[in-house]
């Protein structure tokens, strides 16, 4: 399979969470794309583009990996059409954010081939939070994530709860970002608290493209 990942972290170590699975697994018989940040945009997208380029270059099962960009606003990921499937991990928030997340949407769906997958994991909002809310505390309603991909396109094939956690209230002072891994909190007893909740309450969504 071609697979396209979306924006893979290289801000704090290990950069590239989940390349760590992905590029192992498709080193013999597929292709990893990194639709990494356009280091023009800023510092800190070139920074974070540097290091996930430093990590290519140091662990042999990286090796494989095409870069591409995901530009704000989105560009071309890839030729139409050819992809197999699009991955983006804990990145709605930021394209929302950046008013892009229709278009990232758009730019996947042209990427990937008929039948192609789209999956996407993110923080998930209680459904009365507002765009403002999502914006302000890196959580995403379910439904919000949903009607976009379907505007692009897409059919909604299947959802998990494999990465939901009951424990996440979701009402934090710094939003998502007091959770672990980023553990946003000022004193010790406040830190111990925010492990023991847990990593974020997140929606696991499986789309497709659909066949003409």
């Amino acid at each position: 399979m071609t697979v396209i990942e979306l924006q893979p972290s290289g801000g704090i170590s290990p950069a590239g969470w989940y390349t760590e699975i992905l590029a192992p697994y498709l080193k013999k018989n597929g292709l990893l794309i990194a639709a990494h940040f356009n280091p023009k945009e800023s510092d800190w997208r070139a920074k974070m583009r540097d290091n996930f380029e430093l990590l290519i270059k140091k662990k042999p099962d990286y090796n494989k990996i095409k870069m591409s960009m995901l530009s704000i606003p989105p560009s071309k990921l890839a030729e139409d059409s050819t992809a197999d499937m699009i991955l983006t991990f804990r990145n709605l928030h930021n394209w929302l954010k950046s008013n892009a997340l229709k278009e990232v949407f758009k730019v996947s769906y042209q990427a990937l081939k008929p039948g192609g997958i789209l999956g996407v994991v993110e923080h998930r909002a209680p459904e009365i939070f507002s765009i403002e809310e999502m914006i302000k505390t890196g959580y995403v309603t379910e439904s919000l994530a949903i009607s976009y991909a379907q505007e692009a396109g897409f059919l909604l094939e299947g959802k998990s709860e494999i990465n939901s956690n009951i424990r996440d209230t979701k009402n934090y002072v710094n939003g998502v970002w007091n959770l672990p891994p980023t553990l946003k909190v000022y004193n010790a007893n406040d830190r111990q608290k925010y492990i023991a909740i847990g990593e974020s309450d997140r929606m696991t969504l499986r789309f497709i493209k659909p066949i003409k």
